[in-house]
C-alpha cells in the first residue's frame, strides 16, 4: 500500500424519526425516540462504516449492524431499543461479508477504532473480534459500561483496549491521538453526541478527508447548525458542529462525510 485509500462502506440502514438525526423544538419530550409521533415522520439513514488502507496499516473505522439484525432484531437491540429504531442489512453488506468480498479477513486489520458506541456503530464488533487490536476512547468505554442506553453484550468478550486523549493541533477540544505519530491521520475527539465520541482527519495528497461520524448528520447539519437529536451535552456538541462546520471550508479540507448522510453513496477515495 503506497498510497491512503478510503473505502466507504454501508453496512445496512435504519430507521428512525426525523428528530433524532435532526433536533426539534417540541414539547414531545423525547421526539428522537419517536413514540406518539406520526409513522411518516420516520425516516431511513445508512449506516457507515470505513475501510482505510494506509502504508501504516489497514484501519477499520466502525463495525456497522451485526448479522443478527436479520433473525432476531428486537433481541440484538433490546426491547427498549428495538421500539425507537430499526435496522437493516442486506445479504452481502455485513462488515464481515464486505471486507470478503475486498479479499480481507478480520485477522487482516491491524486496528479498528470505534468512533463512539451506540448500537449501529458497535453491532458488528464481533464480525472483527479478531483484528489485531481494537480501540476506543477510554471517556466512551467508561460512559458504555455505565449508562444502561448502551448495549454492552454487543461487545461482550472482545478484547476492545482504550487510549488516552492527548493535545493535538486540531479539533474542538485541541484532543485527541496522532495515530501513527507522523499526522497523516487524527483521532479527534468531537464530543456532544455522546461523551467519547471521536472523527478522523485523514491526509490524502489533495487535502483532509474529515469522517465526522455523528457530529452531523448531513450536509444541512453544519450549514443551518442543526444538533443530533441524541447528545450528552448540548454545550459540547454545540462545539464540535462549530468546529466540523469551520475546518470544511479550510482550502486544504477535502471532503466532509458523516456516518448517516443519505447523499453519501458507497465509494472509493484515494
Amino acid at each position: 500500500m503506497t498510497k491512503t485509500k478510503i473505502h466507504v462502506l454501508h453496512t445496512g440502514t435504519v430507521n428512525v424519526d426525523r428528530a433524532l438525526p435532526f433536533r426539534e423544538k417540541t414539547l414531545h419530550p423525547l421526539p428522537f425516540s419517536g413514540w406518539l409521533r406520526p409513522k411518516s415522520w420516520r425516516m431511513w439513514v445508512p449506516v457507515s462504516a470505513y475501510l482505510i488502507e494506509h502504508p501504516k496499516g489497514l484501519i477499520l473505522v466502525d463495525a456497522g449492524w451485526n448479522e443478527e439484525i436479520r433473525t432476531n432484531e428486537r433481541k440484538h437491540l433490546g426491547f427498549m431499543a428495538s421500539t425507537m429504531i430499526k435496522g437493516d442489512l442486506p445479504e452481502g453488506k455485513s462488515i464481515r461479508e464486505q471486507l470478503l468480498h475486498l479479499g480481507y479477513h478480520d485477522r487482516d486489520l491491524d486496528l479498528v477504532i470505534l468512533s463512539h458506541m451506540h448500537s449501529d456503530h458497535v453491532s458488528g464488533i464481533k464480525h472483527v473480534a479478531g483484528a489485531k487490536k481494537i480501540l476506543v476512547s477510554d471517556i466512551e468505554w467508561k460512559a458504555a459500561n455505565n449508562d444502561a442506553n448502551y448495549i454492552r453484550s454487543m461487545w461482550e468478550g472482545v478484547p476492545i483496549e482504550t487510549f488516552e486523549l492527548k493535545s493535538i493541533p486540531y479539533g474542538p477540544y485541541k484532543s485527541g491521538i496522532d495515530l501513527f505519530g507522523d499526522g497523516s491521520l487524527y483521532v479527534v475527539f468531537t464530543p456532544g453526541h455522546s461523551k467519547g465520541q471521536v472523527s478522523f482527519l485523514v491526509k490524502t495528497d489533495d487535502g483532509w478527508i474529515l469522517l465526522g461520524s455523528d457530529v452531523g448528520y448531513a450536509r444541512k447539519s453544519w450549514e443551518q447548525h442543526i444538533l443530533p437529536g441524541v447528545t450528552t451535552s448540548v454545550d459540547e456538541a454545540d462545539q464540535s458542529l462549530i468546529w466540523l462546520s469551520e475546518f470544511s471550508k479550510r482550502d486544504d479540507c477535502r471532503r466532509v462525510i458523516v456516518n448517516h448522510d443519505t447523499e453519501i453513496q458507497p465509494q472509493v477515495i484515494v
